[in-house]
């Protein structure tokens, strides 16, 4: 008999060529697989129906994704501290026993955070300005990797920007789910309003017009971090490890890499 687990984890993007299995590379999700069939906890994640909150891509960091299969295994938090022996820059710090149905893509809100620089010549006003253009429901197909037929409207539920450090802007955005490359594109466009090099009407006309192309281009990956996802329960965790975690992960993502 099998017993379905949710786990929260964390890791360093880094590391990993993002998050999904790929053929011949060492990925987030391939890493898990191997760590979890050693400890004995699941053999094939077909039917363990292996599942993941949100698949980030390369160079992108998580400190709160989450992962959901059937174990073979009783599992407890305690367990977790050996699995994260079999892991390099992979954490697992919380548990929690769910549905035989649940599935964590289906998950109540999604949190990214974005560590953006800054200098003294950044127009804080029109940055600004240009953050409150993309809350609410929009069609962002110039703000994303659209794939296929995939439906190009989100809705960004709240974009809160914070001050670590006087070169340094926490740009936090919580929506249900986020397209491909989403962050990433809405950052670069953000970043040029703010340093003047384009014009805040060209991303009110690419955000209102989405049949005319308009590409900003897309942000530096390794800024990014998945801080949380958002479901209507509590996971049992180590909150002592979490804050060492986070301390690890917020160092990583707010280096500098441009001027790298």
């Amino acid at each position: 008999m099998t017993v379905r687990y949710a786990f929260k984890i964390a890791y360093d993007g880094r590391y990993y060529n993002g998050f999904a299995r790929q053929p011949d590379q060492r990925t987030v999700e391939g890493e898990i697989i191997r760590a979890l069939r050693e400890e004995g906890l699941m053999e094939d994640p077909k039917r363990a129906k292996f599942r993941a909150a949100s698949r980030t891509d390369k160079g992108v960091s998580a400190l709160g994704n989450v992962i959901a299969f059937d174990s073979v295994k009783e599992i407890k938090l305690w367990n977790l501290y050996e699995l994260n022996k079999r892991l390099e820059g992979i954490w697992f710090y919380g548990i929690k026993k769910v549905s035989s149905n649940f599935y964590p893509r289906h998950a109540r809100m999604r949190w990214y955070r974005y560590y953006m620089h800054i200098d003294d010549k950044f127009n804080i006003e029109k940055f600004l300005e240009a953050c409150s253009l993309f809350t609410g429901k929009h069609n962002f197909r110039n703000f994303a990797k659209i794939e296929g037929k995939k439906n190009p409207c989100r809705t960004i539920e709240n974009i809160v920007i914070e001050w670590r450090d006087e070169s340094t802007i926490c740009l936090d955005f919580f929506a249900h789910t986020f397209l491909r490359h989403q962050v990433r594109k809405l950052v670069e466009a953000l970043k040029k309003v703010g340093r003047e090099e384009v014009d805040i009407f060209l991303v009110k006309e690419a955000l209102n017009n989405p049949s005319i192309k308009i590409d900003f281009g897309t942000a530096e990956p390794r800024n990014l971090v998945l801080m949380n996802v958002y479901f209507d329960f509590e996971f049992e965790e180590d909150r002592d490890f979490y804050n060492e975690i986070y301390r690890i992960i917020e160092e990583l993502a707010s280096e500098n890499y441009a001027d790298k």
